[in-house]
C-alpha cells in the first residue's frame, strides 16, 4: 500500500534536491512528458472517470505563456490528476511537490526529468522552491501547485485556509493564478485501503469533476502599483481571496454551499 501511495503521490523531495537549479526541460523531456501523460491518462481511465465540467479560462486553454495553476487537495492521485487536466487544457505543468515520489529511484529521476519543482517544507532550503518556481515562470511555464501545503485533514475534505506561496508567487513574477477544482479524488486514492480501492475502481469508476475558473492577476487584486511590494496583511488577505475562488468552485461542484468560504482554519479541522 504504501508502495502504491509513493507512486501516485506526486508531490516529493529529493534526498538531495537543487530547487532552486531548476532548468527547462528540453525536446526529449517534451516527449516524455507526452508519453507519460498517455501511459498515466490510460491508468487513471481505467480506476476513475475525469471529467472536466466548466472550463472559465478563454478558448477553454490556459494562457500562454507563465501562468500558476492552484488546486485544492484531497488524495495522493492530485498531482497525477492536476498533471493531466493541464494536458487536457494545452500545456505540460511543472508540479511544485513534496513527499517521497523524488526519493522513489524509478519515480524520482522521471520527476526531475518533467521540470517538477522539490518543495523542501520544515527546512531552511525552503524558500529555494520559489525560486526554482519563479525560474519556471520566467522560462514561460506553467506552474501547477496546492496552496493548502498537504491533503486537508478536514473530514468532509473541504479546502483548508491556504498557505501564501503560491500569492507570493504571483505577486514575484507577474503570472496570472488559474484555480482548477478537484471534486471526487479521494475516491480514487484514500489515505487507507489504496489497492484495495484502486482494485474496486476498476469495476466501479468514480467521476472526479473538475472546475477551472478564470484567470486571476494577482498583482491587481493587491492593489499594487508596478514594482510595488506588498506588506504581510495583503499577501494573507490577496491569499484568502484567491482561495476563496477555489472553495466556491468546489462548493460548485459539490452542490452544497461550503462551511468556510475561505478554508478551513487551523483550529476548525475535524480530521
Amino acid at each position: 500500500m504504501r508502495g502504491a501511495a509513493a507512486v501516485l503521490q506526486t508531490h516529493a523531495m529529493t534526498s538531495s534536491p537543487s530547487p532552486d537549479t531548476w532548468q527547462r526541460p528540453g525536446l526529449r523531456a517534451a516527449l516524455l512528458y507526452a508519453v507519460a501523460a498517455g501511459l498515466l491518462g490510460t491508468i487513471v481511465s481505467s480506476v476513475s472517470r475525469l471529467e472536466l465540467t466548466r472550463r472559465a479560462v478563454p478558448t477553454g486553454r490556459l494562457p500562454e505563456g507563465p501562468v500558476i495553476v492552484v488546486a485544492n487537495h484531497t488524495s495522493f492521485a492530485d498531482g497525477i490528476l492536476l498533471a493531466l487536466v493541464g494536458r487536457r487544457l494545452g500545456r505540460s505543468l511543472r508540479l511544485m511537490a513534496t513527499g517521497g515520489v523524488f526519493r522513489s529511484g524509478l519515480v524520482g529521476p522521471l520527476a526531475r526529468r518533467l521540470g517538477f519543482i522539490p518543495v523542501l517544507r520544515g527546512t531552511d532550503a525552503a524558500a529555494s522552491s520559489l525560486d526554482a518556481a519563479a525560474t519556471a515562470l520566467d522560462a514561460g511555464e506553467a506552474v501547477g501547485l496546492f496552496p493548502e501545503g498537504r491533503i486537508t485533514r478536514d473530514a468532509q475534505h473541504w479546502p483548508e485556509r491556504s498557505r501564501t506561496g503560491a500569492v507570493r508567487l504571483a505577486i514575484r513574477t507577474g503570472a496570472p493564478v488559474v484555480p482548477v477544482a478537484l471534486v471526487g479524488a479521494q475516491q480514487v486514492v484514500g489515505r487507507r485501503g489504496i489497492l484495495a480501492r484502486l482494485l474496486r475502481n476498476t469495476i466501479l469508476r468514480p467521476r472526479v469533476l473538475v472546475a477551472v475558473g478564470e484567470p486571476v492577476d494577482v498583482r491587481r487584486l493587491a492593489g499594487l502599483a508596478d514594482g510595488e511590494a506588498p506588506d504581510e496583511a495583503t499577501v494573507r488577505r490577496v491569499a484568502d481571496e484567491v482561495m476563496e475562488l477555489l472553495v466556491s468552485q468546489v462548493a460548485e461542484l459539490r452542490g452544497e454551499p461550503a462551511p468556510h468560504p475561505t478554508g478551513v482554519p487551523e483550529e476548525a479541522l475535524t480530521a
